[in-house]
């Protein structure tokens, strides 16, 4: 108990910190200062655009914003001056030295409020969005772990599982207790490999009632949604592996199979090669030198990491950064703030 204690002050301290530097930085911008923080232009992070849906315990709710905060979002960045671009366009937007600053938006995994809720958002400010998608998920033979996880803590309070060294009795009755849970299982995961950890979670949730597949059957796009989304002239996809394992994990071989096959899974969509590509995870430890090679090897002329910054002249096409409109954090002075850059030198100094 004493842990899940720790665990929640934990994440109440780490988000009034974050909320004070955006503050800061907020201030900062206005102030019109530190404006080489802001380099070329910013590439946005998001997951799940839908209405806010309140739960008593949401461990995934920084992956979710609002269709209301988005169009807000994008009304700021018009302010601002921003020009919106497609991520395909990055390199050709970091050759021309001239111009305002660019804004891409990038939407991770799929999901079918991307096409209910997102899309006519973006329809409205005609702003081009790039759909990251894993071919496990389109074709239902993987899952979404976090999502399956959230669902069985808020179904249980108690649950028995294997960290690897015999079967123990977690205890979930408070929230704090399912956040401590939440948190020890996904680092379990990162920690081994994956998609035995994924499979074991999997197994355990279907005894509980939790049905991992309908879960992903529900949140996420099969290839007819994924045909209507593109439809529109302002819709992209970009590559995210088939198996949304953490590329840096896995052997060459493995990794050059999961990038490329999920490549010719979007082509069998599109009808056209993907140019784009997502690291599943993106930060650093999932994001290797060796994948960036891998990446431009295989043709594809952007990649992004989930690694927070501005866009710099200078930087590397196939490991760029992106910043997370966290759901924690939906004001629109937050979207200016994080688009200056000046948190990420602040964090830095």
């Amino acid at each position: 108990m004493a842990g899940g204690i720790t665990a929640g002050i934990k994440t109440r301290v780490r988000r009034a910190a974050i909320s004070g530097g955006l503050e800061l930085a907020s201030g900062l911008n206005r102030a019109g200062l530190m404006s080489d923080a802001r380099g070329r232009g910013a590439i946005f992070t998001l997951h799940h655009v839908r209405p806010r849906i309140a739960r008593a315990f949401d461990p995934n709710a920084h992956l979710e914003i609002t269709p209301k905060f988005l169009d807000k979002a994008l009304e700021q960045m018009k302010r601002e001056g921003y020009r919106f671009i497609a991520l395909d366009d990055v390199p050709k937007a970091l050759a021309d030295r001239d111009g305002a600053p660019f804004a891409c938006f990038t939407l991770d995994d799929g999901y079918r409020n991307n096409l209910d809720h997102a899309l006519p958002v973006f329809t409205r400010h005609d702003v081009p969005f790039t759909v990251f998608v894993a071919g496990g998920f389109v074709d239902r033979t993987h899952t979404l772990w976090w999502e399956t996880l959230a669902d069985l803590l808020s179904a249980t309070s108690r649950l028995r599982f294997d960290f690897g060294s015999g079967m123990e009795m977690l205890k979930t009755e408070s929230t704090v207790e399912k956040q401590a849970v939440f948190e020890r299982m996904a680092a379990y995961i990162h920690g081994v490999e994956e998609s035995i950890a994924v499979a074991a979670l999997d197994a355990i949730a279907l005894e509980h009632g939790i049905d991992a597949v309908a879960i992903t059957k529900a949140l996420t796009l099969d290839e007819a949604g994924l045909r209507r989304l593109v439809e529109s002239p302002l819709a992209s996809l970009g590559a995210h592996t088939i198996s949304h394992r953490a590329v840096a994990r896995l052997g060459d071989e493995q990794a050059a199979e999961e990038i490329e096959a999920s490549a010719a899974r979007v082509e069998a969509i599109t009808g056209k090669r993907p140019r784009s590509f997502a690291y599943p995870y993106g930060d650093r430890p999932a994001v290797s030198p060796r994948d960036q090679r891998l990446v431009a090897d295989l043709g594809f002329a952007v990649a992004v990491t989930t690694m927070p910054g501005t866009v710099a002249t200078a930087a590397p096409l196939h490991a760029l950064p992106r910043i997370s409109l966290n759901g924690h954090f939906q004001r629109a002075r937050y979207v200016s703030a994080l688009a200056s850059g000046i948190p990420f030198r602040l964090a830095r100094s």
